[in-house]
């Protein structure tokens, strides 16, 4: 049986990668700029799942009744995380692997912008006359003060300057990290002369490129900072919703939260056990029903702070430390009283109503589990804020307590809080239920008024409902990443706007020692590179000639 091979090369002779060289090659083609796109890519694919799909962190009763439907389609997407995708080893993986990559791409290229950053500008060419962008002219001054006035324009004074002097280099200059990366660097050499009657010349060198790959390497810097936020973020942020009803208190916990949902890395010992009362809640509506205005009067307190008021309104949150509590919804929540058959009160609060349409037609359930006496009982109720008869049928035309009414239908049975398995307390489950009927025998069905009080068939005792009350949903959201976020948008967007509108530009200017034969003047020549659509080169060589020879006529080039 052959033996297995890492290399398997059809040259017998050729040298073999090893363990380490295919390593090696591995982490290369990982950090490749190619590769990095395509895990871009498959990152943004991979996220599209959990934008459709229900996702288990969210809302399991959602995937739980998916599956149920689906049947081995549903149990196949939850064995392959496609109900948790931002929590499953493939989507992290990618996530890895994109990070990665990034890293080995930038890395390398920071090394040699930095190196390049540090060097000197590279020598001017032989000749000038190779490029489109070029220009001569004659004037009459030294070569040495048409040279001292351009690199005059191109850095000014108020740099720092540091020269040195050889046999051949008559002034270099090395300018500040700042002038390096956003302006012109520049340098002055003396060499020999490649044409004309003179021995030596002097020529300017000048590089305008570094802010381009800056703008390049930041907008790439800030895109790994965002995959790191975003990852860190994951891990530490919280968020909880939590109903109040006027007059009532919550306490930053996570026991007193209707839901709850954290990262892997966060504790509850961290949240700050502030207390939030909602005081009223104002709610305005114009006469169309479409609403104005909702705030929400609180009390905040600091666990060692006194309590002070405030308000909470849509999209004007409470910034409370570490997070923010957003107003995200409200109704109407009627308060109930249910006495069983021995006329004890077995029920007696403020129970929060789900609006259903923008007429605030609001549905509830009332759990009675705790009576003296028999079976427990359980109500199905719908509340019209302003009820008006359309056909053979009650409906709600006005969001605000116009004329309110409850439909209301009672059940009796086992109400089956009693497994030990958790239920939604705005659904009634009827499979242990019997609906309450009336004398004749019909399903018990009742409209009920404000401060009504409606008897129960059978004897099981009464409802009544003795006012009604405004509730408050808020939402608190705390997510450490944030602000980091937010500096590396901003850092990608800068970086982006300098990579794509910086100029990249190469300006040389040569002119010789010594005066022409027979004039006391000096043909100054100059050309520029920058790329074919940088349509304003040719007008900054020309504005930089302008300055170097004290605007003075120019000499067509022959």
């Amino acid at each position: 049986m052959a033996r297995l091979k890492i290399d398997n090369y059809a040259i017998a002779d050729a040298p073999r990668l090893g363990f380490r060289g295919w390593l090696r090659w591995i982490w290369r083609q990982v950090t490749s700029m190619r590769v990095a796109l395509i895990l871009l890519l498959l990152l943004a694919l991979a996220s599209v799942p959990g934008s459709i799909l229900p996702q288990t962190p969210l809302n399991p009763a959602d995937v739980k009744a998916f599956i149920a439907e689906y049947g081995w389609w549903g149990r196949a997407l939850d064995a392959m995380g496609f109900f948790d995708v931002f929590g499953s080893a493939w989507f992290t993986a990618i996530y890895v692997l994109l990070f990665l990559s990034l890293i080995g791409c930038i890395l390398p290229r920071i090394r040699v912008y930095w190196r390049n950053l540090r060097a000197e500008v590279p020598m001017a060419p032989a000749r000038l006359d190779r490029y489109e962008n070029r220009d001569q002219v004659e004037v009459r001054s030294e070569a040495r003060d048409v040279l001292s006035a351009a690199e005059r324009h191109l850095r000014p004074m108020f740099f720092r300057a540091q020269a040195t002097a050889g046999t051949r280099t008559f002034a270099l200059r090395r300018p500040a990290w700042f002038t390096s990366l956003t302006g012109w660097r520049v340098r002055i050499d003396e060499r020999p002369s490649r044409g004309g009657d003179a021995e030596t010349e002097l020529v300017l060198s000048a590089s305008r490129e570094s802010l381009r790959e800056a703008g390049n390497l930041l907008f790439h810097v800030s895109l790994v900072c965002i995959l790191a936020a975003v990852g860190v973020g994951s891990l530490l942020t919280y968020r909880g919703q939590a109903i109040i009803v006027e007059g009532g208190s919550f306490t930053n916990a996570v026991v007193d939260y209707d839901s709850f949902s954290s990262g892997n890395l966060f504790q509850e010992s961290s949240l700050d056990p502030f207390r939030l009362t909602l005081d009223k809640l104002d709610a305005t509506f114009a006469a169309s029903g479409m609403p104005e205005d909702f705030t929400a009067h609180v009390t905040f307190q600091e666990p060692d702070g006194d309590p002070y008021s405030t308000t909470i309104q849509v999209n004007r949150p409470l910034q409370v430390d570490g997070g923010k509590i957003y107003l995200q919804g409200n109704g109407y929540a009627p308060q109930i009283t249910v006495t069983d058959s021995d006329g004890n009160v077995a029920f007696s609060d403020a129970v929060p109503f789900l609006p259903q349409d923008a007429s605030y037609t609001s549905t509830g359930v009332i759990k009675v589990p705790d009576v003296t006496s028999g079976e427990q009982l359980g109500f199905v109720a719908t509340l019209l804020p302003t009820a008006a008869q359309s056909g053979d049928s009650l409906v709600s035309i006005y969001p605000d307590l116009e004329n309110p009414v409850l439909l209301l239908q009672g059940y009796t049975g086992n109400l089956g809080l009693d497994t030990g398995i958790p239920q939604n307390v705005y659904i009634l489950d009827q499979s242990q239920l019997s609906p309450l009927r009336d004398d004749a025998g019909d399903v018990w069905s009742v409209v009920v008024s404000p401060g009504e009080t409606v008897t129960l068939p059978d004897g099981l005792g009464t409802f009544a409902w003795t006012g009604t009350l405004r509730y408050a949903a808020f939402d608190l959201r705390a997510d450490p990443s944030l602000p980091w976020l937010l500096a590396a948008a901003i850092g990608a967007l800068v970086g982006l706007a300098f990579s794509l509108f910086s100029p990249r530009r190469r300006l040389w200017i040569i002119a010789p020692l010594g005066s022409h034969p027979g004039e006391q003047t000096t043909v100054v020549r100059a050309a520029m590179m920058a790329p074919a659509h940088d349509a304003g080169a040719a007008d900054e060589m020309r504005r930089v000639l302008d300055a170097a020879t004290g605007r003075l006529r120019r000499v067509e080039e022959e």
